[in-house]
């Protein structure tokens, strides 16, 4: 027997699905005890009670005409005409014990006509007797147990009150838990918010657990980028003395070494800028991302690629949105994805989508495109996929689509490649949550 069904029916958050752990026992058992109070106890007090007063409107009614008798047995009996008899028996909807007086007195008392249960004060019992209709005021307790309702209306209302007692208990218990994903959240985007652990023992310990690990990535980070300035002024050093070298040689033999030299550069000043540079460092300012991606497109058309920006689709309310970016590296990225499709094909599509969740800029161009295989290894730095991409135009360092991929995962987003439908190449799609 399985239960996976169950869990499209089950709330999604913590805090909805222990608020549900709470309540579900708390309203059983309410009605557990309520219905098997009310159908072992007051229902059967009242059975018990109204079949004494059968018996003894039973008795007494056999004497009519001695009003001793009635008076005796405290039954006010009086005479009434047809015409005051109701045409059926009434009672409050809500009156449980009610519907057991009226089905145990209708069926035990002889010459039964009506009965008219107007509150838990009082009724009124209305029957035949050698063709003449009595009307008999009797006390409601004669019949049925006294105030049923009490217990439910004090059940209700305690079991109400202690919930919402439990409910505040619950959310400053869930309360930490929720601090820590929004900053576990936060960094996972690039950002470093305040965070102190609290609340019980093993939330304690997961927030300590996440300061630490915090803490080591940033000093990871902080040495990785210190050894890599060490490693730039160390390599740069041997660089200049090596073009001071080669500016002594004969121009045949000088140009094709600069060349090796210039690469070389080239390559250590990719790599540094990539080891060193962190896109959490920029800050998150609100921004217009079709302004950013026309100004871009613009910008790369001047340099004279062939680039086509498409009209925004939008599938929110506003016709513009504004939304907190790091606008510097998202052009830094966009930038890389239009120059990959400027190296490897002629033309170059750049759309943007904006839903009530997310944000989508998509780049396409013609090219050769990447194999599904190969779509997965070409985000990490420095692959170069030669046999799938054309190298007629240069070749780059393999660190355009991992900067890509890096700037829209401190986004909290990503970067996914797949085939483009219109122009045939690649497609290149950064997907961010707003």
């Amino acid at each position: 027997m399985t239960f996976a069904w169950l869990k499209h029916y089950m709330p999604r958050s913590l805090y909805g699905r222990a608020a549900l752990i709470l309540v579900l026992p708390v309203v059983t058992l309410q009605l557990v005890v309520s219905i098997v109070f009310i159908q072992r106890h007051f229902e059967g007090v009242t059975e018990q009670l109204s079949a004494e007063l059968a018996r003894s409107v039973n008795y007494a009614t056999q004497f009519l005409p001695d009003d001793a008798v009635a008076k005796q047995l405290k039954l006010p009996i009086r005479r009434v005409t047809a015409e005051a008899v109701p045409d059926r028996n009434r009672r409050r909807w809500y009156d449980l014990a009610g519907l057991i007086v009226v089905r145990e007195l209708g069926a035990r008392i002889t010459g039964f006509e009506r009965i008219v249960i107007p509150d838990n004060r009082a009724f009124t019992l209305y029957l035949r007797r050698d063709g003449q209709i009595y009307a008999l005021e009797l006390r409601r307790e004669r019949a049925s147990a006294s105030n049923p309702h009490q217990l439910l209306v004090n059940m209700v209302f305690f079991g109400v009150l202690m919930t919402l007692i439990s409910f505040l208990y619950l959310r400053n218990q869930l309360r930490p838990i929720t601090r820590l994903a929004r900053a576990a959240e936060a960094f996972g985007r690039g950002r470093t918010v305040p965070y102190s652990p609290s609340g019980a023992v093993e939330v304690r310990a997961a927030g300590h657990a996440f300061l630490d690990m915090r803490a080591r990535i940033e000093r990871h980070i902080e040495q990785r980028t210190m050894m890599l300035s060490g490693v730039s002024h160390d390599l740069r050093t041997p660089l200049t003395r090596l073009r001071l070298g080669l500016s002594l040689l004969e121009d045949d033999d000088r140009a094709p070494l600069e060349k090796d030299v210039e690469e070389m550069q080239g390559l250590i000043d990719a790599f540094l800028d990539f080891a060193r540079w962190d896109a959490a460092d920029a800050e998150v300012e609100p921004c217009d991302p079709q302004e950013l991606i026309a100004r871009i497109v613009q910008d790369a058309e001047r340099t004279g690629q062939s680039v086509v920006f498409l009209s925004q689709t939008a599938t929110t309310d506003q016709a513009e949105t504004i939304v907190p970016l790091r606008p510097r590296a998202l052009r830094r990225a966009v930038e890389n994805l239009i120059r990959n499709a400027g190296r490897y094909g002629t033309t170059c599509q750049v759309s943007l989508t904006t839903t009530e969740k997310s944000l989508r800029i998509r780049v396409e161009d013609d090219g050769p495109g990447i194999a599904p295989e190969d779509r997965e290894t070409a985000l990490k730095p420095f692959v170069r996929l030669d046999p799938a991409r054309n190298q007629d135009k240069g070749s780059g360092v393999g660190l355009g689509l991992a900067i890509a991929a890096d700037i829209a995962r401190a986004h909290g987003g990503v970067l996914r490649l797949g085939a483009s439908e219109t122009l045939g190449g690649l497609r290149a799609d950064i997907v961010i949550a707003i």
